[in-house]
């Protein structure tokens, strides 16, 4: 590495105010605004405690050599350690039907995760619906900790497949429950070997479903909900769930913890719902999801899904302080953060900003050592009239068109570092390229084997085999190790997976991508055939 490069991060670094946590360094980078080379990440909240009782999701770590005299930081990775490191976490996927033949208009998906904080506080899921049609997609960014991102990828998706089964079929299911049958599964995951569940909470997870799809039961109506219904309903009753499941009693001390780790911490979610040609979105909070298109002449278009839910959305400013008193105007976002604490304005969990103080009080009090589970207790001076946050998302319903190549759905680690339409740009060169890693071979007669066989070689010199086949890594590749002119900088790019743990977080945040690809012909036949 050069050592310009390192003497700006060293100097970066010494730059920084540094707090000391509860068992853990909080760092706040004061940036040189003669040398703001790359873009600075921040926590999500100020401070932000991180730490669970879960196996979290972890990938290798970086090589990070280091020394005690900081002049001599060095960062050493070849090219294999680099690409050991930004694939460990790649997962893929594609559709087919029984007969082997694409007719759902996902045709396959690829995601992938590159962690900055330790434990990784980003979390995805996918799932094809069994009961239902279509197929699901999430991303879901924690911030204080783990906890509640994971438990919302692990139950979220169940949530909203049960908003939209028929009565008949939560019949059947009530039915076998009580008669203690085995009930036909719901959804058909799509997991990284690594992607893990509370499996000591499964239980309570289960029958707490259970309660929800007997009150949609009770509601007793034959229509249902429509889709945008659903997602809301589901969003918003598992918030709640997480809310009075801290509140109740639990069976050991263990589930009590997590329960509180999952309360007490948060998570912004964005999920996808692809039904043939109906694409449904749901988002709360700043992950985000885009459209790529690619217009009749050839260029490639972005189109935005959703809204980053923050203080630098006007919509957002408007809707709460219609939900609070005028005399709150002014404190309702200190410093760009709801309150002077979080970032987005929307996120499940994150009891703090919506329970009462006195709550908040009482169930703390009867807790075991709240500081060993890293829950972060802070009251801000103007916090009045609580509920501060919701869950509730928006939904943005789209019909999709042939036009529509892909859709990326992706924490705000990445959107921090690439704009929407880099991103799309990416997307569609990485297509492009992968395209033409076998292209057919054409020769002018008459040819010799010695010239078919200087072709091979010049093919195979070319490295087109080293491009990274998983769009998501390609993505991540670019997001943290591109220089001013956007291609990729491999002295960069090794520095910013072997910054040591106290600094990398300055540098960059969890990064998540799910990149979805559609069937173009399918939904030229749905249009054909409607």
């Amino acid at each position: 590495m050069s050592r310009t490069l390192s003497s700006w991060i060293l100097s970066s670094a010494r730059s920084s105010i540094v707090l000391q946590g509860r068992g853990r360094w909080y760092s706040i980078c004061i940036p040189n605004r003669n040398k703001i080379l790359w873009k600075l990440v921040f926590s999500k909240t100020c401070p932000c405690p991180a730490g669970s009782l879960d196996s979290t999701f972890s990938l290798p770590k970086a090589f990070r050599h280091t020394s005690t005299e900081e002049e001599h930081f060095s960062f050493q990775l070849s090219p294999a350690q680099i690409n050991d490191i930004l694939r460990a976490g790649e997962l893929s996927h594609k559709t087919l039907d029984l007969n082997g033949k694409n007719a759902n208009s996902v045709l396959r998906f690829e995601s992938n995760q590159l962690a900055s904080n330790s434990p990784m506080e980003d979390r995805r899921s996918a799932a094809t619906c069994l009961q239902t049609a279509g197929m699901m997609f999430g991303v879901f960014d924690g911030h204080a900790g783990a906890a509640c991102a994971q438990a919302v990828s692990e139950r979220l998706l169940h949530y909203i497949a049960v908003s939209l089964m028929p009565r008949q079929s939560l019949e059947e299911i009530e039915l076998a429950v009580e008669a203690m049958k085995p009930v036909q599964p719901i959804l058909q995951w799509h997991r990284h070997p690594n992607d893990v569940e509370y499996q000591e909470i499964t239980s309570q997870y289960f029958e707490n479903l259970r309660v929800y799809w007997q009150h949609l039961l009770d509601l007793d109506t034959e229509l249902g909900f429509s889709l945008e219904e659903a997602m809301i309903c589901a969003f918003k009753r598992l918030d709640s769930d997480i809310s009075l499941e801290v509140q109740a009693p639990q069976e050991s001390e263990l589930m009590r913890n997590i329960a509180l780790q999952v309360a007490f911490s948060g998570a912004t979610a964005c999920v996808a719902h692809i039904d043939g040609v109906h694409l449904h979105v749901a988002n709360t909070g700043d992950c985000r999801a885009v459209l790529g298109v690619r217009e009749e002449d050839g260029t490639w278009s972005t189109l935005p899904l959703t809204r980053d839910h923050n203080a630098y959305d006007e919509f957002e400013i408007r809707r709460l302080k219609r939900e609070h008193p005028r005399s709150e105007e002014k404190t309702l976002f200190v410093n760009d953060r709801l309150l002077g604490i979080l970032m987005p304005s929307r996120a499940f969990g994150d009891v703090q900003l919506k329970w009462s103080k006195e709550l908040q009080h009482s169930i703390l009090e009867n807790s075991c050592d709240v500081e060993a589970l890293n829950i972060y207790q802070y009251v801000p001076p103007n916090y009045h009239t609580p509920p501060y946050l919701t869950a509730e998302p928006e939904v943005t319903y789209h019909k999709l068109r042939s036009k529509d190549k892909f859709l990326v759905i992706a924490s705000d680690g990445l959107w921090e570092m690439l704009s929407n339409e880099k991103v799309v740009k990416l997307v569609a060169g990485h297509l492009t390229e992968l395209n033409m890693q076998n292209p057919p071979l054409t020769f002018k007669k008459p040819v010799n084997l010695g010239y078919m066989h200087n072709l091979l070689l010049q093919r195979k010199s070319k490295g087109l085999a080293s491009l990274d086949q998983n769009i998501a890594t390609h993505l991540i590749r670019h997001a943290i190790g591109s220089n001013e002119y956007g291609e990729v900088d491999p002295e960069k790019l090794a520095a910013m997976l072997t910054l040591p743990e106290d600094l990398a977080r300055m540098y960059r945040d969890d990064i998540t991508v799910t990149v979805v690809y559609f069937n173009s012909e399918t939904i030229e036949d749905y249009y054909r055939n409607h």
